[in-house]
């Protein structure tokens, strides 16, 4: 069964240009400014999805002098990965399973 948290963080990477964030994420650590050439949203509109990744736990920052890295945390999209897995197999064992109209 999904919980709020599950719920709350497939709204997160619902949206269009953070699922591009965090594709992009998954392949290497990046700065805003690789994000912003990468995606070709602007910085603050960038910067505000960013905030909302970091603060649902989808990716964490690191300090680099004046620039700010992004790296996206494997341990948040494996879990709500491993729920899905686990609404396909529960989907699969029920196919057959028909509740009858009153």
């Amino acid at each position: 069964m999904m919980t709020s948290v599950d719920t709350d963080l497939i709204r997160v990477l619902a949206d269009p240009l953070r699922l591009q964030i965090v594709t992009l994420l998954a392949q290497e650590t990046l700065c805003t400014t690789h994000l912003v050439e990468e995606t070709g949203a602007r910085q603050t509109n960038l910067s505000n999805h960013l905030r909302v990744l970091r603060e649902a736990g989808v990716v964490e920052t690191e300090p680099c002098g004046r620039y700010t890295y992004y790296k996206l945390r494997p341990d948040v999209i494996a879990s709500i990965a491993g729920r899905f897995a686990d609404l396909a197999e529960s989907a699969r064992t029920a196919a057959d399973n028909k509740r009858a109209c009153p």
